[in-house]
């Protein structure tokens, strides 16, 4: 007996969630995604909308049956690469060193763990990301984290500092993409109004040096 379209609709969505699942040990899928000739990545990526599961907790009870983490509190391409960590480490009972250049569904994986163990990426994740990195047995030494005193700022240009705060607002969200009103306040007290650099290297680009635009385009601003 269908009860509605709609439950009808999402049990058929979910079988395919179940089989993206299976391959990909996430449902965080990109959008672009299909399973079992569905588009189950755009189905999800509705879902974490704000307000989408309102008045139906059962499909978010079965969503988080297949997956507690299929809607987390950091980016999914972060959540898409610990899992096939945390795959990678099961296969192996935790013994296998993931190196750069170790590839999971076409995610360096071991480059993206280096990345995690540097102390300002560290640093700048969730307790919820750090948790589950460390439940792999992946921590950063205290020494490391608090060695090195942050360098003092004076002397340092603006776009330095710019950069600086890019660099720590990707780390931090997994994305370039900064709000226009934005501000970063890097670790040692100084803000950087973010957003409005960013636009102002961007209105300006054509006069930007070669090392500059190099330098942006090494954090991931498209436009460069």
């Amino acid at each position: 007996m269908v009860w509605s379209p709609s439950d009808e609709r999402f049990q058929e969505n979910l079988e395919a969630a179940r089989a993206y699942y299976d391959q990909h040990w996430t449902l965080c899928a990109p959008r672009s995604a299909t399973a079992l000739d569905r588009p189950v990545g755009q189905w999800l990526s509705n879902l974490r909308r704000p307000g989408a599961l309102d008045g139906r907790p059962e499909w978010e009870t079965a969503l988080c049956e297949v997956d507690v983490d299929w809607n987390p509190a950091w980016p999914a391409d972060w959540q898409r690469h610990y899992a096939a960590l945390r795959e990678l480490v099961a296969e192996e009972y935790g013994r296998l060193e993931v190196l750069p250049g170790v590839t999971v569904h076409r995610m360096d994986i071991g480059k993206w763990l280096a990345k995690q163990r540097k102390p300002a990426v560290w640093q700048a994740l969730t307790d919820g990301q750090r948790e589950r990195l460390e439940q792999l047995g992946i921590v950063v030494p205290a020494a490391e984290l608090e060695a090195p005193a942050e360098p003092s700022t004076a002397g340092v240009s603006a776009f330095e500092r710019g950069v600086a705060a890019l660099v720590q607002y990707k780390a931090r969200t997994g994305s370039v993409t900064v709000p226009r009103g934005h501000v970063e306040t890097l670790s040692g007290g100084t803000e950087v109004k973010l957003g409005v650099w960013i636009m102002n290297q961007k209105g300006r680009r054509a006069k930007l040096t070669a090392d500059r635009l190099s330098a942006l385009a090494a954090i991931g601003l498209d436009w460069v």
